[in-house]
Formats: structure tokens, sequence, C-alpha cells
């Protein structure tokens, strides 16, 4: 008969043991889990407990696109969202929030059902969605923004919920933290503000 375990605590994981759906992102050969994955394999929760953002999350993304996308010119960029997944190298496969590219970059035939493998011009992110086991959550936020910066990317931009912060990289300036209620410039004289967005709609958030 199994001892009993009054905390609750969860199982240590091997990563022969965790599938695929559970690795959100992998980094230097260092596969990244989603939040909850140890959950789904204790039993207490199922893969589609945790497959989805929250409410928040899913709102401030669906900000960025429908602004953006009303602000941006079709014949010259695309906007991808719904973690759209990017094939750095044969070590490094991760996923964003909202990628724009340059169509002279991904051609429409670069289009299927494959990761991009080529640099977006703009990341951008919102919060951490992985289990940060490997290092604390700033030490992965800086790793990754500079892996894509590395592959390429000219800017990447995080909005973290916690904080009401938007960090601003670029590889040839210092990186920039901002309050969220400031406008931040995307691309071209593109714009958002987050937090405006979320006061002007009562959010408690703002």
């Amino acid at each position: 008969m199994a001892s009993p375990n009054p905390r609750n605590v969860l199982p240590k994981v091997s990563a022969k043991r965790v599938p695929d759906v559970l690795v959100h992102e992998i980094i230097d050969g260092i596969p990244y889990y989603r939040k909850g994955y140890k959950e789904v394999l204790a039993k207490t929760k199922t893969i589609q407990d945790i497959m989805g953002s929250s409410s928040l999350q899913a709102f401030i993304i669906t900000y960025l696109i429908v602004t953006i996308g009303k602000q941006l010119d079709e014949a010259l960029y695309s906007l991808l969202a719904n973690e759209a997944g990017l094939h750095l190298d044969k070590r490094n496969n991760v996923a964003g929030d909202l990628l724009i590219f340059d169509n002279k970059t991904l051609t429409i035939n670069q289009i299927n059902k494959k990761y991009a493998a080529v640099p977006p011009k703009i990341c951008m992110e919102v919060d951490v969605d992985i289990v940060t086991e490997h290092a604390d959550e700033s030490i992965y936020i800086m790793l990754k923004t500079k892996k894509l910066l590395d592959f390429g990317a000219e800017k990447v931009i995080w909005f973290f919920t916690e904080s009401k912060k938007v960090m601003i990289a670029t590889s040839d300036a210092d990186w920039q933290l901002h309050d969220w209620n400031n406008e931040i410039e995307v691309l071209d004289g593109i714009t958002c503000n987050v937090g405006k967005y979320l006061k002007d709609k009562g959010s408690e958030f703002a």
C-alpha cells in the first residue's frame, strides 16, 4: 500500500516521461515545459486544462492583434499569432505570442505546416508560460530574448501583467523597461498602450 502524501507533493519527473505536447520550447537542447505539466503527469489535471492562456493574457493578446493589425501594412508585413513556432537551429525551437515578419523574409511559399525558420522583425510576448526549472524566470527571459535577437529579430517586446511593465530589447541599444501605461512603438510608427486599454475597459488590472 502506498504511503500517504499529506502535502500533495508532486513527483519528480524524468524528461523521458514527459510527452512532447507538454514541451513548450527547447533552448540549447533543454526542454522547457508548460506550466502545469507536473499536475498532468500526476493526473490531477488534463493536458487540455493547461494548454490555454489566462483570460487576461488572451485579452491583452487579442488587443495587440487587433490594434497592430489595423495599423500594419499587409503588403509589407505579416502578423502571426497563436504561439507561432520559430525554428532557430537544431537545438532551439521557441514560440511567440505575436510575430511580425517582413514579407520579403517570410515569403508565401514558406508558409507551411512547419515552424518558421526565418527571423521575424518583431517578437511580442505576454508573460512567461513555462516552468522555469533550469533557471529563474528573469534568466529565461534574458536567454530567450538574446536567442531571438541573435537569430535576427530587430526587436523583442515583453508585456508583464504582474509588474505592469514592458521590456523592449534590440541588439543595437540598451534594453529598456517602461510602465505599460506608456505608448509603445512596435515598428514604423505603429503603437500600442496596454495599460490605457485596460483602464478604458474598466479592468482592475490597469
